[in-house]
C-alpha cells in the first residue's frame, strides 16, 4: 500500500471516452486546522469536479493524489491555492488515457504520513532540498555521493538509480531501524536521499541528521519530478505509483508493469512470464507450497510469541480492574455490606479506604461507599501496581488453521484469568499473539497440568466445537506419573466429584450427590523411584477429575501441589516455575468444524514420562 496516499485509493479499469485525464500529485507540510470544515469543502468540490482519488487532511499539512479532466483539475488547484498556506504547493503532472481512481476519498490523519518518531517535524525543518537537474549534474560529473532509496523493497524491484542503496524494509515504519544498521562511516559522507514523491524523505531526513548523519540531502520532488525534468539518465527502470497504472517510465508514461493479486507486489513483463505466474491466486514473490505458508506463519507467531512474553506481562506493574457482582443476597445493601459480606477475608475498614480513594468504580466513575447496589450490578475494583505470579512462558505451538489454534501448554500457566493471574495467563497471551482475533479456549487444563489445549479464532467455531467436549465426543489421553507402585494393570474410577470446591479451591469425592464422573487408566511402567506411569483416558471432564480419581485410588500424581499422599489436601492450587506436576495432556481427537474430519493433536510427551 502508498505510503504516500490512503490504502483506499483503489483504482477503476473504466475510460471515460477518449478524454485524456491529468494525474497530479502534491504534497505540503503546513500547519492545518478546521480539519472537519475542510474535509466537506473538497468533498464537495471534488465531487462537483468528478475528480477521483484522495486527498489526506492532518494537522501537520495535505497530502493528495487525484485524476480528472484538465479544467477540473485546474479549478481544484487554484481553489487550494487560494489558501495563503497553500500558495506555493508544488504539484507534480503525470497523463493517462483512463481514470485510474475508483472513488474519491477526503480523510483526516494524524500524520501524513506515518512514521511515529518524536522531534521530527518539516514544518520546523527538513533536510537540504537538492533539485532535479542538480542531482543529474552531481551523477554527471560522478561526484561521490550515496543514493539511498528509502521507499519499500517492492517498490525498488521495480527500478532504482544506477547504484542506489536500498534501505531495505517492508513499510516505511520500519525506517528508523533500517537507519541504525547502516555503515558507521556512511554518516561522514554525502547521502542523497530519494523516494516517489519526496513525501517520505521530508521526515527520513531530518531523522537521519538527529542520527548523527551529517550531509544529508533530500531529491527535492522524488523520483516523478527527477523524470519529468532529467528523464531517465542514471535510472534503471520504472518508477513504482499507488493507482491502477502501477509503474510509469521516464517518460512518465503507464508502462507493462502490473500488480499481484495475492500479495500486491508489482510484477515485470518478466514476472508475468514466469511459470509461477498464477493470477489471481500467486505470483513468483509470493508463490508457496501450503507447507512453506504455515511454516512462515509458525515463525511468524513464534517471534510474536517471544516478544509477548519477554518479559512475562503480568511481571510490569500495572492497574488491575477486578470484576465484583453482585449476587441476588446482596440486593439493596449498601456497596460497603456488600463488600465486606461478599469478601470477608478483609476487614470493612480495608473496603471503607478502598472507597475513600476511588478504587471502587463502575463504568469508569467513582462509587461512594453508601450507595445502594442492586443484583447483577457490575463494579470495578481498581489495584494500583499489580505484579503477578511468575508463570512459565514455554508456550509451542501445535496447529494452526483458519479455524483453530492448537498449542502445547506449560506449567505452571493459568488458562484463564482469574485469582492473582491476569496477563500471565495462556488466553491472555495469545490474544496479544493473535490480535484481532480474540481466541476462546474450547476446554481447560489446571494451571499445572501440561499439554494439548484447543482454541477457536470465532464465535462460530467455538459454537462447532464446544458441544464436543460438553457431548463427549471428544477423545483425550493423558499421561501421569504416579506415587506408588500401582499393582493393577488397568483401572476404572467412577466416583463422583463433589460439585462445591474445599479447601483451596480442591475438590473431593463425593458419591451420594457429587457430579459423575469416570476415568479409565492403564499402567504402562513402574520406575526405580517407586513411582508408575499412567495412561489416562478421561470419559468425562469434571475439575481435577483425573487428579482427584488418583488420589482417591491411593497414588496421587507427582508434584501434585494441592492432592498429598495420605489423603492429605497442600496449601496452594499453583506450584512455582521450575516445578512439576506430573500430569501431562498428550493427545486430544476432536471433529474439524468444517468438514467434520476426525483429526489428532498430540504433544511430546515430556522428560518426567521417561526413566531417568
Amino acid at each position: 500500500m502508498s505510503p504516500d496516499v490512503s490504502p483506499e485509493a483503489e483504482c477503476s479499469t473504466s475510460q471515460v471516452g477518449n478524454e485524456q485525464f491529468v494525474n497530479i500529485a502534491a504534497y505540503q507540510f503546513v500547519t492545518l486546522d478546521q480539519l472537519e470544515r475542510r474535509r466537506e469543502e473538497l468533498k464537495e468540490l471534488c465531487n462537483r469536479l468528478v475528480l477521483k482519488g484522495t486527498i489526506l487532511l492532518t494537522p501537520e499539512g495535505i497530502n493528495l493524489f487525484l485524476a480528472g479532466s484538465r479544467e477540473a483539475i485546474d479549478e481544484f488547484l487554484s481553489f487550494i491555492r487560494s489558501e495563503p498556506a497553500l500558495a506555493e504547493i508544488p504539484v507534480k503532472e503525470s497523463f493517462s488515457d483512463y481514470q485510474p481512481f475508483e472513488r474519491m476519498l477526503v480523510k483526516i490523519k494524524e500524520e501524513i504520513i506515518a512514521f511515529g518518531v518524536d522531534g521530527v517535524d518539516p514544518r520546523e525543518r527538513t533536510s537540504k532540498k537538492l533539485p532535479a537537474a542538480e542531482l543529474k549534474a552531481w551523477l554527471d560529473a560522478g561526484k561521490e555521493v550515496i543514493l539511498l532509496d528509502t521507499r519499500n523493497d517492492y517498490e525498488v524491484r521495480v527500478g532504482t538509480f544506477d547504484d542506489a542503496l536500498p534501505i531495505g524494509v517492508d513499510h516505511f515504519r520500519d525506517f528508523p531501524k533500517a537507519v541504525e544498521k547502516l555503515p558507521e562511516e556512511t554518516k561522514d559522507r554525502p547521502i542523497v536521499m530519494f523516494c516517489t514523491g519526496g513525501i517520505r524523505c521530508e521526515k527520513a531526513g531530518p531523522f537521519m541528521e538527529q542520527a548523527g548523519f551529517k550531509d544529508v540531502y533530500q531529491l527535492e520532488g522524488g523520483i516523478l519530478k527527477y523524470f519529468e525534468e532529467c528523464g531517465g539518465e542514471h535510472y534503471t527502470g520504472e518508477c513504482f505509483v499507488f493507482d491502477k497504472r502501477v509503474a510509469l517510465d521516464p517518460s512518465l508514461k503507464e508502462t507493462e508493469t502490473t500488480q499481484c493479486y495475492a500479495c500486491l507486489a508489482p510484477l515485470t513483463k518478466e514476472d508475468q512470464l514466469s511459470e509461477l505466474y498464477d493470477p489471481p491466486h500467486s505470483c513468483p514473490h509470493c508463490h508457496e507450497s501450503p507447507e512453506q505458508k504455515q511454516q512462515k506463519r509458525l515463525q511468524q507467531r513464534i517471534e510474536k510469541l517471544q516478544a509477548v512474553t519477554n518479559p512475562l506481562p503480568g511481571s510490569v506493574p500495572y492497574e488491575n480492574a477486578l470484576p465484583l457482582n453482585v449476587p441476588a443476597q446482596f440486593d439493596q445493601s449498601t456497596l460497603l455490606e456488600f463488600l465486606t459480606g461478599r469478601f470477608p477475608q478483609f476487614s470493612q475498614e480495608y473496603w471503607q479506604l478502598e472507597c475513600d480513594q476511588n478504587r471502587i468504580q463502575r463504568e469508569g466513575k467513582t462509587i461512594p461507599a453508601n450507595h445502594i447496589v442492586r443484583a447483577g450490578n457490575q463494579f470495578a475494583h481498581l489495584v494500583p501496581a499489580t505484579v503477578e505470579p511468575a508463570v512459565s512462558p514455554e508456550i509451542s505451538i501445535l496447529h494452526e488453521d483458519e479455524s483453530l489454534v492448537v498449542v502445547n501448554k506449560p506449567a505452571p500457566l493459568p488458562i484463564h484469568p482469574s485469582g492473582r493471574f491476569h496477563r500471565n495467563t495462556l488466553q491472555w497471551i495469545l490474544n496479544e499473539v493473535y490480535h484481532p482475533f480474540h481466541l476462546r479456549p474450547a476446554h481447560r487444563l489446571d494451571a499445572n497440568t501440561t499439554g494439548v489445549v484447543v482454541f477457536c479464532k470465532t464465535r462460530s467455531v467455538s459454537k462447532a466445537v464446544q458441544p464436543q467436549f460438553s457431548e463427549g465426543s471428544v477423545e483425550k489421553v493423558y499421561l501421569a506419573r504416579v506415587q506408588g507402585e500401582v499393582d493393577w494393570e488397568s483401572q476404572i474410577s467412577r466416583a463422583g466429584i463433589s460439585r462445591e470446591a474445599g479447601e483451596c479451591g480442591g475438590r473431593v469425592v463425593d458419591n451420594e450427590e457429587g457430579l459423575k464422573a469416570e476415568t479409565h487408566f492403564e499402567r504402562v511402567q513402574h520406575f526405580d523411584d517407586g513411582t508408575t506411569l499412567l495412561r489416562v483416558v478421561p470419559k468425562t471432564g469434571r475439575t481435577n477429575q483425573i487428579r482427584v480419581h488418583l488420589w482417591h485410588l491411593g497414588h496421587p500424581i507427582v508434584g501434585d501441589p494441592l492432592y498429598l499422599t495420605g489423603q492429605r489436601y497442600g496449601e496452594s492450587q499453583t506450584h512455582e516455575p521450575g516445578q512439576e506436576m506430573c500430569l501431562h495432556a498428550l493427545e486430544l481427537t476432536l471433529s474439524l468444524p468444517d468438514s467434520q474430519q476426525r483429526v489428532t493433536f498430540s504433544a511430546e510427551p515430556p522428560g518426567w514420562s521417561k526413566p531417568s
